[in-house]
């Protein structure tokens, strides 16, 4: 089985076109069309996710940037 992967952008989802195929006129192909994840959009809506569910936390909200810095600063000590 000869097989050929490419990547297309679809601009019109009534229309697939591709081109520059290595298959000669008249051969017989089989055609399996997948969507292919955008992972870093996945990522980015999960770390956005995770914020809205870090901020609906009671209280997170009170933190000062100073708390922060703070926090960060006594982890780097290894405290």
């Amino acid at each position: 089985m000869n097989v050929y992967k490419t990547y297309v952008t679809i601009e019109d989802p009534n229309n697939v076109v591709l081109s520059n195929l290595p298959f000669q006129p008249g051969q017989r192909v089989e055609v399996i069309i997948c969507a292919k994840n955008n992972e870093r959009a996945e990522i980015s809506k999960k770390v956005r996710d995770l914020f809205d569910l870090t901020l609906a936390i009671p209280g997170v909200q009170e933190i000062t940037e100073e708390e922060i810095a703070a926090e960060i600063e006594a982890y780097r000590r290894g405290e």
